[in-house]
Formats: C-alpha cells, sequence, structure tokens
C-alpha cells in the first residue's frame, strides 16, 4: 500500500463482480448452454436424456421441463431459463422445450447486434415490438377447435416424441374423453382443470393395459379381511372423522373401585364405536371413505354390516371422491343423513401388480376421473405419465380456447416472414432488433429438420419459397422428409401453447440482455466473523479485530 493509503472495499472480501460486455456475454453463453442441452430433444425426431441424480436414481426423458428440473443448475441466468420451462409447463403443459430454445436463439441474435454496438435497451425495445406483432398475427393463422377428431390430433402432436411408441392414439383418445368428462361450463366459458383427472401409475403390463375409469381409483385396500371385495349400486359417504374414542383435550383421572368399573368403562367405549357404525349403516351407506383412521372394533362392525371401508384417505383425494359420486364430504357423524352419499355402480378391490387398490367405478356424471397408467418398466411408466400430462394439458387448453395453429414450424416460419414485412415501418435501430427477432424463430423449424437428420439449409429454403408462395400451414414434416401441409398431416398445437413460448422468450431474453452487472456474494463460513461486528469481515474471530473492514 502506498503513501499509508487504506484501499476502499465497498463490497465483502471475496464477493465476485463482472460487469458491463463481460457480465452480459457470460449471461448469453450460459442461456446459450441451457438452451443447447435441451435442443436436441424437440420434435418427433428428438433424441432422450439420461439423468441420474446423486441417489443413482435415474430419468429417461425427452421433456424440456422435466430434464431442466432435474439438473442441478447453479448459474443465476441458467435458473431464470429453467423458470421459463416450468412456466410454460405450468401453463400449458407442453411447448417447454420450444420456449427455452427460442430463448437462447433470441440471445444469440441479441449477441450479434451488441457486438455491432446496438444498445440492449434498443435490442430490448425491439424484441418486445416484434413479440407484441407475432401475438397479433398468431390467431390469423388460427384453426378452429370444434370436434374430437383435432382435440385427438393436438394430443397426438403433443405425445409424438415421447416414448410410447405406436400407443399413440389409443392414449390419445384416453386424454381427450378424460378431459372432456371434467370439462365444466363456468359463466359462459368453458373451464378445465385437469387437476381434476387422477392419474395412477403401476408397473406392469403393457402401455395398451392403461385404462380410464369414470371414477376414481384409490391406491388403497378395504381395511378388514371380512368385508366384501366388490360392492354393487353403491351408496358412498365420505368421512372426514376417525371411527375411534376422541381422547379429551384435558387430562382426567377417572378412579376405578371394583373391577367390574373397568369392564363397563371399556363396554361404554365399544357402544360409542358401535354407535357411530349403526349411524352410517341406518343412512343406508354400503361404503364408506374415512379420512381418518378407523378401530378395529369400528372395523369389525363394518364388516359384520357388510360395509366396505378404506381409512386414510388422502384430503385430495376425498375431493376428488366427491366431485366423482356426488357425495358431500361429512365432519360430524350425527349430521350425516342420506342425501350427502353418493352413488358409483362398482366399488371393489383389484390387485394390480402386488398391490390391492380400490376402483370407484360407474358414476352417473363424474367431475373427476381416474387414468391407471400400466408400463413394462418403471421408466416407461413414468415417460408414459409425463407424455399423458402434456396431453391432458394441450387438449384442455384447446378445449378453453377453441383456436390451434399448426405445428412443425410452420407458424414460426410464417411469423418470421410477416415480421420482416413489418420491420422497415418501425424504422431506426429497433428494425434491427425485430429482424433478428424474426430470425430467431426460425431456429424452431430448422431444429427440426437437424435432428431428423436432414439438410437444414436445404428445408429452410424450400420452407420460406412455399410460404411466399401463400401456403401458411406449410411445415417440415421430419417422417418423410420434405416440407408438407401441417394440417393435412394433423400436426397441431393449441394456439395458446405458441402465445406462452413467445411470451416467455422474450421476457427471459429481454431480462437476462438488461443485466449490466453481477455481484456475486462469497459463501459465509459459518465459523468465521462472529466476534462483535464480525459479518463486515476482516478478521472477525471470537472478539478480535471483526468490526476492521479488509485489513486481512
Amino acid at each position: 500500500m502506498m503513501g499509508g493509503q487504506v484501499p476502499i472495499l465497498v463490497l465483502k472480501e471475496g464477493t465476485e463482480r463482472e460487469t458491463g460486455r463481460v457480465a452480459q456475454k457470460r449471461n448469453i453463453e450460459v442461456a446459450k448452454a441451457i438452451a443447447d442441452a435441451v435442443r436436441t430433444t424437440l420434435g418427433p425426431k428428438g433424441m432422450d436424456k439420461m439423468l441420474v441424480d446423486s441417489l443413482g436414481d435415474i430419468v429417461i426423458t425427452n421433456d424440456g421441463a422435466t430434464i431442466l428440473k432435474e439438473i442441478d443448475v447453479a448459474h443465476p441466468a441458467a435458473k431464470m431459463m429453467v423458470e421459463v420451462a416450468k412456466s410454460q409447463d405450468t401453463e400449458v403443459g407442453d411447448g417447454t422445450t420450444s420456449a427455452v430454445v427460442l430463448s437462447g436463439e433470441l440471445l444469440k441474435m441479441a449477441e450479434e447486434l451488441l457486438d455491432q454496438n446496438v444498445h440492449p435497451t434498443v435490442i430490448t425495445n425491439g424484441y418486445r415490438l416484434a413479440a407484441e406483432k407475432a401475438l397479433e398475427i398468431l390467431p390469423e393463422l388460427g384453426i378452429k377447435v370444434d370436434n374430437d377428431e383435432i382435440l385427438k390430433e393436438i394430443a397426438m402432436t403433443a405425445m409424438t416424441g415421447k416414448n410410447v411408441g405406436d400407443s399413440k392414439e389409443y392414449l390419445a383418445d384416453i386424454a381427450v374423453k378424460a378431459v372432456k368428462a371434467v370439462a365444466e361450463e363456468i359463466n359462459g366459458k368453458t373451464v378445465v382443470d385437469v387437476d381434476n383427472i387422477k392419474v395412477e401409475k403401476k408397473q406392469g403390463g403393457g402401455i395398451r393395459d392403461t385404462e380410464l375409469i369414470d371414477g376414481i381409483i384409490l391406491d388403497k385396500e378395504k381395511v378388514h379381511p371380512r368385508m366384501p371385495k366388490r360392492v354393487e349400486k353403491a351408496k358412498i359417504a365420505l368421512i372426514n372423522t376417525g371411527f375411534e374414542v376422541k381422547k379429551t383435550e384435558i387430562s382426567a383421572k377417572i378412579q376405578i373401585n371394583r373391577p367390574e368399573d373397568i369392564q363397563a368403562f371399556l363396554d361404554q367405549e365399544a357402544e360409542e364405536i358401535r354407535k357411530m357404525v349403526e349411524k352410517v349403516k341406518e343412512v343406508g351407506a354400503n361404503v364408506v371413505f374415512c379420512q381418518k383412521a378407523i378401530d378395529d372394533l369400528a372395523q369389525h362392525y363394518m364388516a359384520k354390516y357388510g360395509i366396505y371401508a378404506v381409512r386414510r384417505v388422502k384430503k385430495s383425494d376425498m375431493e376428488k371422491l366427491s366431485k366423482a359420486t356426488g357425495a358431500k364430504i361429512i365432519t360430524n357423524l350425527d349430521d350425516l343423513s342420506e342425501d350427502d352419499l353418493g352413488y358409483a355402480e362398482v366399488v371393489e378391490e383389484r390387485k394390480i401388480g402386488e398391490d390391492h387398490m380400490t376402483f370407484v367405478m360407474g358414476c352417473k356424471n363424474p367431475k373427476s376421473v381416474s387414468i391407471l397408467i400400466r408400463g413394462g418398466t418403471e421408466h416407461v411408466v413414468d415417460e408414459v405419465d409425463r407424455a399423458l400430462h402434456d396431453a391432458l394439458k394441450v387438449v384442455g387448453v384447446a378445449l378453453e380456447d377453441g383456436v390451434a395453429v399448426p405445428g412443425g414450424g410452420a407458424t414460426e416460419i410464417e411469423l418470421a416472414m410477416k415480421l420482416r414485412e413489418y420491420a422497415p415501418s418501425v424504422g431506426g435501430r429497433e428494425q434491427l432488433a425485430i429482424e433478428k427477432f424474426a430470425d430467431a424463430l426460425e431456429i424452431i423449424p430448422r431444429t427440426l429438420a437437424e435432428n431428423a437428420g436432414l439438410d437444414a439449409i436445404d428445408i429452410m429454403m424450400k420452407l420460406k419459397a412455399e410460404h411466399q408462395k401463400g401456403n401458411r400451414y406449410a411445415g417440415v414434416d421430419v417422417f418423410e422428409g420434405t416440407i408438407a401441409d401441417m394440417v393435412e398431416r394433423k400436426v397441431i398445437e393449441p394456439l395458446r401453447v405458441k402465445k406462452q413460448a413467445i411470451e416467455s422468450a422474450t421476457e427471459v431474453a429481454t431480462m437476462i440482455l438488461r443485466i449490466d452487472d453481477v455481484i456475486a456474494a462469497k459463501g459465509t463460513d459459518k465459523d468465521k466473523g462472529k466476534g462483535p461486528g464480525g459479518d463486515m469481515g476482516g478478521m472477525g474471530g471470537p472478539g478480535g479485530m471483526g468490526g476492521m473492514p479488509g485489513m486481512m
């Protein structure tokens, strides 16, 4: 230190800081790396990823959101990219890979503009204008969703490329039926809550053994072996309290002087439990789903009366049972009446694989249904589950909006073409950004072609030529290796999938572009700096020179 000058430390020692172009470049590099990680999974010919976690558990998937959730990313910019995939997944269920790849490409294009000294604010403004324009043009490409056939095509498009082999059509059928069962009209609008579709997974059988149940499947068995295995024309009681004698809140002492008093006391408890079961029988219920415990004695009485009972049912399952059977959930047994009971044609216990499960089937107008997924191995079952999740979501979204758009890169190419026509009307440097946005959109058809092993440049030229001629539905047919009409080829996606992908990709790209300073604090060591003022850095041992910043 010269001339006795003490360097002034504003930030804690060990803090890393990147500023200006360095920070921007690093953030863009990281975002591009994340996009490249999932890029190869895009489309029907996309490859899968095998992810092994720290415990050695394996996940084999081609679902963008699952891949990004499973890999543990450390860089803040990478975390933002993972957020894009998550929001895309929760909002629309499909298009996660597209959204991430588009974000990465928007940043790659922005980098070229930054190298030409275009200011980040200008780029972000241009991107915003382009995204707004794109969302304005999107509905013009819309196809009306007005029959089950189109819904089925949408479900199949979402599942193409997932590991479901030739069972795609079979699963798409199940998805459409399930969604249509739980769709509700609220204020003249169709609303689909996919959570009302209960998905149970059981290893064994083949994918084609997957079935849709017009009711609920519970991964639980009946509580007593003497209970009936199957109850027809079931009257179902959903009970929130336990069939057991309540312990008092206050601690009380009971003094017993004669041995027979003990028996009287126990008899009274037994009588109370018997009354509870009697109440259920009186009302006419022959199936009981209980959220809490069922005492051994209560089990005995229920078995005697031929009542089928299941205990410790999850709250979410109780709600689904209520929606499916029309039963009301009762908290107090005394209030139970015949009106509170639900109805199902059959309630039975079946052995699936090694486990016993309860099937509640044949509900009159179930607003909650179940799908039982089967498959040869655990990984197959999990991947079918992910594929079905996507299918259910997209069918739900398409049913709500009633509009779909062509897939296979047709929508992106059309938007890119229209944006290039629109760019000159904006003028200035923003025009460059809008043109770059149009270039970025082309990454989707290009990647589809690359993943299918086709000549990407050749495909892109043909694709642009078709769109110039006015064939708005022309896209990449990866199976034939040619350009084809996507509506004819039944490659259709809900409008909302594209809308959400463009919105979220633009948001994350503009957010990352505007960062010009990354300040990363060093992880604090618990044992250090705990003396008086120790948190200020320095030698903060017990009562040491903790208060003196940065004298080390």
